[in-house]
């Protein structure tokens, strides 16, 4: 029988690097050095991605080595990143410009752009490929696209500076608004606002597992725990200083926290809620974007 482990690769910003974690095992198994601030990653089909904003860089990395496989500088303000493997599209927005980048995620060749609202940060596939969504920060607003056919869907209104979002498994869309310190809910298939639910100050990142979502909150460097059935807040947790990324393992046992300011990752029991331990990394961790990968031994 094939044995399994849950690995965790972190940007961090202000190191120029990427720290790979055993999250069972609770060390950093390797570094890699990636230059010029590196911030969003995408980690899915058997290829890690990532964004470095300062030298406007993207890179598909092998997971084993590091090594870099293809990169394309591009020429506007790369963040945020996510991967369809199964249609081989890379989907990268554009801080400085109102557009997504879709590149060929072998190549990372620019074969489309998407027109989306001011500022787009997040991005985010459906579990079931159907929809890629934006956060338009300064538009307010969440961008639908068609993730086949790329023709936009809708486009809904939601709370004060959207950032981070992501599908639900369920296919609901939740979207953290770092302006208004809230977490709007979409059904993303009716083009419908479902929900605002509260949570900390300065949200950023959204994860799911066990039945719950569980927001970062950065100033408040804290955890909110959200009842996914009931849509109501059911517990806050306690985290390192800053928490941005979060991500949960393949078996939705755990729940991983990268803490900007401590140089850390807190891994939570995503049913407990109790912290199991805390990881160090390189400086400055931000995993902006989904970053566990389940690797066969």
């Amino acid at each position: 029988m094939c044995s399994t482990r849950d690995l965790a690769f972190v940007t961090c910003q202000t190191g120029d690097a990427v720290s790979v974690l055993d999250i069972e095992a609770g060390d950093e198994i390797a570094r890699w050095s990636v230059p010029g601030k590196p911030a969003g990653v995408a980690v899915s089909g058997g290829a890690v991605f990532t964004v470095a904003a300062d030298s406007k860089t993207v890179r598909k990395h092998d997971p084993l080595s590091g090594q870099v496989l293809a990169a394309a500088e591009l020429d506007g303000g790369p963040i945020g990143v996510a991967h369809d493997a199964a249609r081989g599209r890379l989907f990268v927005s554009d801080w400085y410009s109102t557009r997504i980048w879709v590149l060929d995620h072998s190549s990372l060749q620019v074969v489309a752009e998407l027109a989306v609202g001011a500022a787009p940060a997040g991005l985010a596939l459906s579990d079931d490929g159907h929809h890629l969504a934006s956060a338009d920060r300064d538009a307010d607003q969440v961008s639908i696209f068609d993730a086949e056919t790329l023709r936009l869907r809708t486009r809904l209104d939601v709370g004060s500076r959207p950032f981070g979002l992501r599908f639900a498994p369920d296919g609901r869309l939740f979207v953290g608004n770092v302006g208004s310190n809230d977490v709007t809910v979409i059904d993303a298939l009716n083009s419908e606002v479902l929900a605002t639910v509260p949570v900390g100050d300065r949200p950023y990142g959204v994860a799911f597992a066990r039945g719950r979502a569980f927001v970062t909150n950065q100033y408040e460097d804290s955890l909110s725990v959200i009842d996914l059935a009931a849509l109501e807040p059911m517990a806050k947790l306690e985290t390192g200083e800053y928490p941005e990324g979060v991500d949960a393992t393949a078996d939705g046992t755990r729940i991983v926290v990268a803490n900007w300011f401590d140089n850390t990752v807190t891994i939570f029991d995503a049913e407990s809620l109790s912290v199991i331990q805390e990881i160090d990394t390189c400086d400055g961790p931000r995993a902006f974007g989904t970053f566990l990968l389940e690797e066969a031994e």
